[in-house]
């Protein structure tokens, strides 16, 4: 099961060099994680400071 970003998310970036398999960016106001490549491993989790990243 893939993680979603949910609107708690305050676009610190945090997540986005964790991705194993790059598949988070930058949205318009929040980051983004494509569901087809996300692998679940919940690196971009780990290191939220607001737990943004939820699996879906």
């Amino acid at each position: 099961m893939a993680y979603i970003i949910n609107d708690s998310c305050i676009s610190c970036g945090a997540c986005e060099p964790e991705c194993p398999v790059s598949c988070i960016s930058a949205g318009d106001g929040i980051y983004v994680i494509d569901d087809s490549a996300c692998i679940d491993c919940g690196a971009c989790a780990n290191v939220c400071p607001v737990d943004a990243p939820q699996p879906k």
